[in-house]
């Protein structure tokens, strides 16, 4: 979208950072560099592998340090200030940089780094490697709360140019798998910044879930067209557009839990047209609205703890079989009660669900009406 514009920079400390702004921005294109003076970029982790189970685990001892439920008044992801200098130097709309505190890089190869796919694949006792890949937050607005669903359409547009444009350029980098655009919202959720952002991971390996997804496409290679097909003959829809649509899940694990497709099969956020990401903005928003509409007249606290995840294709592989999805999960399953991941979902992976997927569809469709007739 060509009036989306995107400004380009760096920190203080050599990170990137980038501006994106609204179609109807009100800000100039000059922003003030980074003045700070800043320690060192902490050392890539390393990853280490289960032989149990063959997946990889980064060990990322440095973001033991990072930001905790701060003040707003020292907000590390709001426009800088002289008492706030916080991470970006400028008033923005959307702003994009790489975590000071990541989980995988800033390093993308050096002395240690996986050989590819088929090194990752072998197992043994003791085996490690440098974890390399790509971590940036994704600022959706210069205020200090707020989530995704709280922005203007036009906003939450921007936010999408940015997932696209931010899967396309990390999908490019060496030995990057793997692009994972996320959200995740509240503190019962683990939150530990109010400020309303997100994050991308750029994984040095496919991750376990996808490999499940990728045998499932390999035994059921329609897997996506026929599930969607289902889906849309049953009492679980929600939204419906031109180009996606939501549904609660057949066998939906959590108590809400909301999957979106595109009708159409591309592989990630990047392959998108101009026309998807415009229905997008306007159906994606109304599902965490109406996602918040639920409990909101049984409890003083009505919004609503989730993780939104964006589940793209690998980078290198099964780009024409595995479909874009996203998948909003929630552990609320009542006004005041959290479901709670114990001994048979944690340990064994075992689900038991508490709310049958067809009720959670009534829900979030009530949900959706509700915040239909707020706006």
């Amino acid at each position: 979208m060509a009036s989306i514009n995107k400004h380009a920079t760096t920190l203080a400390d050599g990170r990137e950072l980038i501006y994106f702004d609204d179609a109807d921005t009100r800000l100039g294109p000059d922003r003030a560099i980074d003045g700070r003076i800043l320690d060192a970029r902490p050392h890539t982790p390393t990853m280490r592998q289960d032989p149990l189970t063959g997946e990889w685990v980064s060990i990322a001892a440095d973001r033991q340090n990072r930001a905790f439920l701060p003040p707003a008044d020292h907000d590390p992801l709001a426009p800088a200030s002289p008492s706030n200098p916080s991470e970006i130097p400028d008033d923005y709309d959307v702003a994009v940089f790489e975590n000071r505190s990541p989980s995988f890089g800033p390093a993308l190869d050096g002395a240690n780094s996986p050989l590819g796919l088929a090194d990752l694949d072998e197992l043994g006792i003791g085996r490690m490697r440098t974890a390399i890949g790509r971590c940036e937050v994704v600022c959706f607005s210069p205020e200090t709360v707020g989530s995704f669903g709280s922005q203007s359409v036009s906003r939450a547009r921007t936010v999408i140019e940015a997932w696209a444009d931010r899967t396309e350029a990390l999908s490019a980098l060496p030995g990057i798998q793997q692009v994972f655009p996320f959200e995740n919202r509240g503190e019962a959720i683990g939150v530990t910044l109010h400020h309303p952002h997100g994050q991308i991971y750029a994984y040095p390996y496919i991750t376990p879930r996808t490999r499940q997804l990728i045998a499932s496409v390999e035994r059921m290679p329609e897997l996506f067209s026929q599930l969607l097909a289902f889906e849309l003959e049953s009492e679980r829809v929600v939204l419906r557009g031109e180009h996606w649509s939501a549904f609660v899940p057949f066998a939906a694990r959590w108590p809400l839990e909301v999957h979106m497709l595109p009708h159409r099969q591309v592989p990630d956020l990047a392959a998108t047209s101009d026309a998807e990401r415009d229905e997008l903005a306007i159906l994606y928003r109304m599902i965490l609205r109406g996602i918040d509409r639920i409990y909101d007249s049984q409890t003083p606290d009505s919004t609503t703890p989730y993780i939104a995840a964006w589940h793209q294709a690998p980078v290198a592989s099964h780009r024409n079989d595995i479909r874009l999805m996203l998948q909003v999960t929630s552990p609320r399953r009542a006004a005041d009660k959290l479901k709670y991941l114990a001994g048979s979902e944690a340990a064994m992976g075992a689900w038991v669900s508490d709310v049958t997927p067809e009720h959670a569809a009534e829900l979030v469709r009530a949900g959706i009406a509700a915040a239909r007739a707020d706006s």
